[in-house]
């Protein structure tokens, strides 16, 4: 998800310019009494009438962002969804740096859709770690314009001049009389004045909470239960609804034997079907989910002509790994640098390998759900987990037949996410839930149970990928050609142009920075019949995977020291060579192994690079083997984002990212036999248990280079470093995951 070019094609606005609707901290009721900074105020120009409509420049309207209020508490729309990563903390930090006012002194919740948020491109969606790093700048220069208006005002009450006059948290100062105020006391004056333009920011060398590890300011909410997610989310009236899917994509309900008897459980309201599904309606959800678990239903198959992907009835896992081995050629040419063919031709040793790697599910913590509400006027209000408030308002739009400025859209904190609460075509809950509202005239909160989840969620793509290298006579590498075989997840929602590579699908084995002459990454598309979508470092998470371990294998068939030729392909890239010095330091020096810790067992380490979202990323990890599994013992990891806002959240990140690396390498995979996924709760799909979490070590290297992505960068060099590592105590190659496949055994017995 590096290029999101695709996503131009996809831009929603809305036509009204002003918020329709404001989160679960309730901006609209909190502002009662409290002075909005900046009412309708575009830069270098006064209040505008009622009615104007000037061209939005995203980020820079100052109401739309900030409400002071008369306690001089900072209220801030966030254009970005937090979701666990930190984001709302980190835009405290940023704004409050260049407005004067401690982090500590926010209240940040999910702006409502809107142009003022469309941060990324004329685009706003939460993901592809830029969050952050896209606006940076933007954001610093809001509170600077901010600060400064509540200078002037101060310099106008006070009749003094403005240069006379500073600012400590939440107060503007004027030493000479040893006045100072609040900023509450300061915004309605303030509101009444143009917006500066080209405010001067602060030095880095002057920043209080950039750059530091300031706590999180959601943690005690989050830690005392009183979070509110969408899962927790209540309306007067409303009906709670369960769901019962077609066991395959595309079958439809037909016949209900014991309709009736359903009907006339205590509780029901009434029973639906829906595309693809049968609802029922109660006083309760329990009551909901036991009935429609009761409902009798016959299924029949998709239509001839549907428009809904359908999933074949004989599809299965292996079947369709086997399909993608199958494929050869060279595909479609992403990436090409010298003449690979003549340089392979010439080599003096070649080796070549295939890896593959499976689906994966989301499996985050919070079930998805979703609430719909129509109003007497005329709107419809829908509160649902959400990566992309103008995407998913627009369809909610036209699944209600209405237009889009008549819904209102709640975008409540998310319970885990991963790329998980993205437009999904049959993957989210909102749309049965807008339908349910309507048809029983009532709001209806609708929870998908987790056995649901894992039938329709959008799955990480099945991928593998072939590797070709050519040695010279030294074992140095000159030539290499990869391929990878699947389909890209940027493609499949966002439009694949068929002479072209979708970027997605070759991430992580493209753009590498080892000085190989000669190199070729192409893809061969092959259509995935799963519904799949955005991951955790989407197609990093597999392809660093196979080019990393490659590495290794090609290393030593050239008999070299896989730290040592890595560092030596790196010999033009400071940048580069400097970060996997920095893990090796961390780590208290490279070694390979194998080797007899303290503890008396076997060990070894495994070392891997990548390149994700803006970051780079330098991983080592020490495993032993134990009853044919691998246990994990240390996890380094040198990360270099350019710039940080926070070092504590970067740290949580990488650690939360290693466990998610370890996960799929270890333990995860999504397996389909007859069309159906034989997992449907987490006993059938396992996750890392905390006793199998190791100690993760972290290193941040500030480069100065442009500032680069912190949610997803630490996740894609586990993979392959675990399997280096396992690979070296086995004393063979490792080209599958996840490692739960295989019984490992140790090489010396």
């Amino acid at each position: 998800m590096n290029e999101m070019s695709p996503l131009h094609k996809r831009t929603v606005r809305t036509p009204d310019a002003s918020p329709v609707n404001l989160s679960r901290r309730g901006f609209l009721g909190a502002s009662l009494g409290a002075l909005v900074l900046g009412v309708s105020l575009t830069p270098g120009g006064r209040a505008l009438a009622q009615g104007a409509a000037p061209a939005i420049v995203p980020g820079t309207r100052v109401n739309a962002y900030i409400q002071i209020q008369p306690d001089s508490t900072v209220l801030f729309r966030s254009a970005f969804i937090e979701g666990g990563q930190g984001i709302f903390t980190a835009m405290a930090q940023i704004v409050g740096e260049e407005l004067d006012v401690d982090p500590t002194q926010f209240v940040v919740a999910c702006a409502p859709p809107g142009p003022d948020y469309t941060l990324i491109g004329g685009l706003r969606f939460t993901g592809g770690s830029m969050s952050v790093r896209m606006s940076y700048e933007t954001m610093r220069k809001l509170g600077a314009a901010a600060r400064r208006m509540l200078l002037e005002a101060a310099a106008t009450q006070w009749k003094v001049p403005i240069a006379a006059l500073t600012t400590q948290p939440g107060r503007v100062i004027h030493a000479a009389s040893k006045r100072s105020i609040a900023y509450g006391d300061l915004a309605k004056a303030a509101a009444a004045l143009p917006v500066p333009s080209n405010v001067p920011l602060r030095s880095r060398k002057d920043f209080r909470w950039i750059g530091k590890p300031v706590a999180r300011i959601d943690i005690r909410d989050k830690s005392t239960g009183k979070a509110t997610y969408a899962i927790d989310l209540k309306v007067d009236a409303m009906l709670y609804g369960a769901v019962q899917h077609g066991a395959r994509l595309g079958m439809e309900p037909d016949a209900l034997s014991n309709e009736d008897q359903v009907k006339a459980m205590p509780g029901v309201h009434s029973v639906h079907r829906l595309p693809g599904a049968v609802a029922v309606l109660a006083s309760s959800w329990w009551r909901a989910r036991r009935a429609v678990e009761t409902l009798e239903i016959t299924w029949t198959e998709a239509a001839p002509g549907s428009t809904v992907r359908v999933m074949p009835a004989d599809y299965s896992s292996e079947a369709h790994l086997d399909d993608l081995k199958a494929h050869t050629g060279d595909g479609l040419a992403f990436e090409t640098h010298g003449a690979v063919g003549p340089a392979l031709a010439g080599a003096a040793r070649i080796v070549e390998a295939s890896y593959d790697a499976p689906h994966l599910a989301h499996a985050q913590l919070e079930p998805p759900s979703a609430i719909a509400r129509f109003n007497a006027d005329g709107t419809l209000e829908v509160w649902a987990p959400n990566q992309a408030p103008e995407m998913f308002q627009a369809d909610a739009a036209k699944v209600a037949g209405i237009a889009p400025e008549k819904v209102i859209l709640h975008s409540p904190i998310l319970g885990g996410f991963f790329g998980r609460h993205f437009l999904y075509q049959s993957a989210n809950p909102y749309p049965q839930a807008i339908q349910l509202a309507k048809a029983a005239g009532r709001p209806v909160k609708l929870v998908w149970t987790r056995e649901e989840e894992f039938l329709r969620d959008a799955l990480r793509p099945m991928g593998v990928a072939r590797f070709r290298a050519g040695l010279d006579a030294s074992g140095m590498p000159v030539a290499l050609s990869a391929v990878a075989i699947g389909e890209g997840a940027t493609g499949r929602w966002f439009g694949r142009t068929v002479d072209k590579v979708d970027s997605s699908a070759v991430e992580g084995i493209a753009g590498k920075v080892y000085a190989i002459a000669n190199r070729r990454v192409g893809q061969i598309h092959v259509d995935d019949p799963a519904i799949i979508g955005f991951w955790r470092s989407v197609g990093h998470s597999m392809n660093d995977f196979f080019y990393e371990t490659f590495f290794d294998e090609m290393a030593d068939a050239g008999k070299q020291d896989p730290y040592e030729l890595r560092r030596r392909l790196l010999a033009d890239s400071p940048r580069h060579r400097k970060l996997i010095e920095a893990v090796a330091d961390l780590s208290g020096g490279w070694k390979r192994g194998p080797f007899t810790a303290d503890d008396g067992t076997r060990r070894a380490r495994g070392v891997a690079m990548a390149s994700p979202f803006g970051s780079e990323v330098a991983t080592i990890v020490e495993v032993s083997l134990k009853d044919g599994e691998v246990v994990v013992h240390h996890v380094w990891v040198a990360i270099d984002p350019g710039s940080i806002v926070n070092p504590a959240i970067i740290e949580a990140q990488v650690n939360s990212a290693v466990a998610l690396g370890l996960s799929s390498a270890l333990l995860e995979e999504v397996i389909y036999e007859n069309g159906v996924p034989r997992a449907r709760n987490y006993d059938g799909y396992p996750i890392l248990p905390p006793d199998r979490m190791p100690k993760v070590h972290v290193r941040i290297v500030e480069s100065g280079a442009p500032m680069g992505g912190i949610g997803e960068p630490g996740l894609p060099g586990v993979p392959p470093a675990v399997v280096n590592a396992a690979s070296v105590l086995t004393g063979k190659r490792i080209r599958s995951l996840p490692l739960s496949r295989t019984s490992l055994a140790d090489a010396a017995g």
